[in-house]
């Protein structure tokens, strides 16, 4: 089963919403929608005030590509900080108050429950409508499906594909080819291991790089529904296939493959790990390209880093050529705000938006590029290609989680690899905390 027909089965929504939230969004169900013939109003923008790339990309079309749009519909930013921004658009939905577009928050649950109750346009519908139903790649689009229930719902601002980083001139010094196999892998970090480089750099402290090696190994082994059956109740994490991915990722730790500490290393110390050249591999989204095309922070070179996809393990249902990704900070749009002037932009953010961002900010987004982005840099070319020729891609280990189980998953992640707690007691730990 591909993923996009995987992510049209309903995954239960985790009830982790305040329930004075939840009854705001019910209670407001049915609001009405924009014509798309109404005067134009202002675009409003929600932005996460962390987040300062898709302002800047978008005031950056306003003054170029979008001018046009600027002129008939001027782009209004406000912020709210991530720690009170999934509060804040429960609280304008209630309202009837979403502005025009909006940052996805934090929590994929909440924009779902926007869209079940009435309150967000349907992006694919819109795109369809106006001609650019090729704008987002297909990648992409199956990575929104697969979170928001099937539907595609938000706008993909960024795409990020994950994967093993790998160092090649230590890989070349050692006589080691990039692995295709899980088994071409452990040789490989038995090599590396042996010859006093720690093979792999992983923020045990932070919990969650860890568990996106227990993900993939079953996206490897069950398929690329893993999660899912999971999710909808047709297996358990406590199932013997699942243990066996805890087991996989716990071995890595037993075997030294993560070097000393493991559980004490956070995210900045292991990436400088890897771009010191302490590590053979290093696994990561490609949001840490802006770190690797930094030479202030890349002491081995760009043109010594390679990229793999997870790899294959043998007699398992699921291929490397499934992605693991991400859409970063997704937007939706209100439809009661979608007016004249809101269509105009959603047309020119899906022709321009990607080669913007692109060019400007060396963010990779979930749109196809259009118009020239300069002299990348290799790496970056390299992973933008990876992305446009991939159709099917998969989640990560919590996406489909309670916020409880998340924690749970992330915060028990370094006892796993560090032996102090089993991988049977691992998955049953988080199982315990689905609901």
């Amino acid at each position: 089963m591909n993923a996009r027909a995987t992510a049209r089965r309903r995954a239960p929504m985790a009830l982790a919403i305040a329930a004075a939230g939840a009854l705001v969004l019910a209670g407001c169900s049915g609001g009405s929608g924009g014509s798309g013939d109404e005067e134009s109003s202002d675009f409003d923008y929600l932005s996460l005030a962390e987040n300062t790339a898709i302002k800047d990309t978008f005031d950056a079309l306003g003054k170029g590509s979008c001018a046009d749009q600027q002129g008939e519909a001027p782009l209004k930013v406000t912020t709210q900080p991530q720690a009170s921004y999934d509060q804040q658009i429960q609280l304008l939905a209630g309202q009837g108050a979403l502005p025009s577009i909006f940052s996805g928050g934090n929590s994929p649950q909440i924009v779902q429950q926007m869209n079940d109750a009435g309150h967000l346009v349907k992006i694919d519908d819109e795109l369809e409508s106006l001609g650019k139903d090729d704008a987002i790649l297909p990648a992409a689009q199956s990575t929104i499906e697969a979170i928001y229930d099937g539907e595609h719902i938000v706008l993909p601002t960024e795409f990020n594909v994950e994967g093993i980083w790998f160092n090649k001139k230590i890989f070349a010094d050692n006589g080691i080819t990039a692995p295709a196999t899980w088994d071409d892998l452990i040789a490989a970090a038995a090599k590396l291991e042996s010859a006093g480089v720690t093979p792999f750099a992983a923020a045990g402290k932070d919990g969650w790089p860890v568990t996106r090696l227990v993900g993939n190994y079953l996206f490897r082994t069950v398929g690329p529904d893993a999660m899912q059956k999971v999710a909808d109740g047709e297996a358990s994490l406590t199932d013997a296939e699942y243990v066996g991915a805890a087991k996989a990722v716990a071995d890595l730790g037993a075997e030294g493959y993560f070097g000393d500490s493991v559980g004490s290393i956070d995210y900045t110390t292991a990436l400088n790990q890897f771009l010191t050249g302490k590590a053979g591999m290093y696994y990561m989204g490609s949001w840490a390209l802006a770190n690797f095309n930094d030479p202030k922070q890349n002491q081995i070179g760009e043109e010594n880093i390679g990229f793999l996809p997870f790899p294959e393990v043998k007699g398992g249902a699921g291929s490397a050529s499934q992605l693991a990704a991400n859409v970063g900070t997704p937007l939706a749009m209100s439809q009661q705000r979608f007016d004249d002037g809101s269509k105009a932009w959603l047309e020119c953010i899906a022709d321009n938006f990607g080669a913007e961002s692109l060019k400007d900010q060396g963010v990779l987004s979930g749109f196809k590029i259009n118009g020239d982005v300069g002299d990348l840099p290799p790496l970056t070319k390299g992973v933008q290609e990876q992305a446009e020729k991939t159709d099917e891609t998969v989640l990560w280990f919590e996406a489909l989680f309670s916020p409880k189980a998340t924690t749970t998953s992330q915060t028990n992640a370094q006892r796993l690899v560090t032996g102090d707690m089993s991988p049977e007691e691992f998955m049953a730990s988080v199982q315990g905390d689905l609901g």
